[in-house]
């Protein structure tokens, strides 16, 4: 018997929680849902521009590219091996995923798709049982250097590849939000869009955007409390953690942070890891592959890369929840603003 439970955002913005306070009438706050999740901008324009209508297109747009939700999306063409143009924006998470993937030796693969489907995490049901025999065959599909793109095509080694955006794209639709919004001359906004946030610039009266990393909980379900509030200003932060997204057969839970190499989800005490980057994009994606390295080969891999920082929550047998943060992270945690 399976237990569904599953939810589509861990960090939350504090503005979900407590509305701002604010009397200037040049405070806009835009609230709607995309992808699954819901999404809340807040921005000061000199101009007082309402940007709903075109927020809302440019995300449905989004999904036209790289959701593999979208039946007629350009993943879900490749993925049925339809001879499609790739735009710019599967190029760029195509291009940026690729590039992490490398670094983080496979850690975060957007060939995870077959394995995604036969677990249920991707777009197709949860399994009643697991067939070791099928993870194993599904593995050897999982492979991102047997992808690449040529002349805006994608070329696969084995047509049964299927690709899977998952782990970027919804920090890279918030990194979108945030190149519309730097265009129209809007300097100070926070975009949230499930948990994944981009902060610049800052309110009038000078503070930073005050956002929150969510306390681990026992059951999906659970009320929501936030582990830590802190001063955001010019960076962007995601989180990808298992003790809010898993499922539950026989009692067994098995979380959502598929490792590529094994075939498996990962089985180790790290909840999740909140990632601090210039990009959403990166961000997004890198909380993804540390889910997977565990939390010593990620601080491993924050010593080599300064320009990532993170914060972890971890469980310990005998002390219960713990957490750890990089010296980088720590320097921007300001829980007094």
């Amino acid at each position: 018997m399976i237990k569904l439970r599953f939810t589509n955002f861990i960090v939350i913005s504090i503005a979900l929680f407590f509305a701002a306070c604010s009397h200037s009438p040049e405070r806009i706050q835009l609230l709607g849902e995309a992808q699954g999740t819901y999404y809340s901008i807040i921005y000061y324009d000199d101009q007082n521009r309402n940007l709903k209508t075109e927020v809302d297109s440019i995300l449905d747009a989004f999904d036209q590219s790289v959701s593999i939700y979208q039946p007629q999306s350009i993943v879900s063409k490749v993925n049925r091996n339809e001879d499609v143009e790739l735009d710019d924006w599967f190029v760029t998470n195509f291009n940026e995923a690729i590039r992490i993937a490398k670094l983080t030796d496979g850690a975060m693969d957007i060939t995870i798709g077959p394995l995604a489907n036969a677990w249920g995490f991707g777009n197709y049901a949860h399994p009643d049982k697991i067939d070791p025999v099928l993870i194993d065959s599904l593995r050897k599909l999982v492979d991102y250097r047997a992808v690449k793109i040529v002349n805006k095509r994608l070329v696969k080694q084995d047509p049964r590849m299927l690709l899977n955006f998952n782990a970027i794209a919804q920090g890279n639709s918030v990194d979108v939000l945030g190149a519309y919004f730097s265009s129209l001359g809007i300097t100070n906004y926070l975009i949230d869009v499930g948990g994944e946030l981009l902060a610049k610039g800052e309110k009038p009266n000078k503070e930073k955007w005050k956002v929150g990393i969510e306390k681990p909980s026992e059951n999906s379900d659970d009320e929501r409390e936030l582990q830590h509030t802190f001063a955001l200003k010019d960076h962007a932060l995601a989180t990808s953690g298992n003790y809010r997204k898993y499922y539950e057969i026989d009692g067994v839970r098995y979380a959502h942070s598929l490792d590529p190499k094994t075939g498996y989800p990962v089985q180790h005490s790290l909840l999740s890891a909140s990632v601090l980057a210039k990009t959403c994009t990166e961000a997004d994606a890198y909380a993804t592959a540390f889910m997977v390295m565990g939390l010593d080969k990620a601080m491993a891999f924050i010593a080599q890369h300064p320009d990532i920082q993170a914060y972890f929550i971890y469980h310990d047998k005998d002390n219960g929840f713990q957490t750890l943060m990089s010296d980088g992270f720590l320097e921007a945690l300001d829980s007094k603003k």
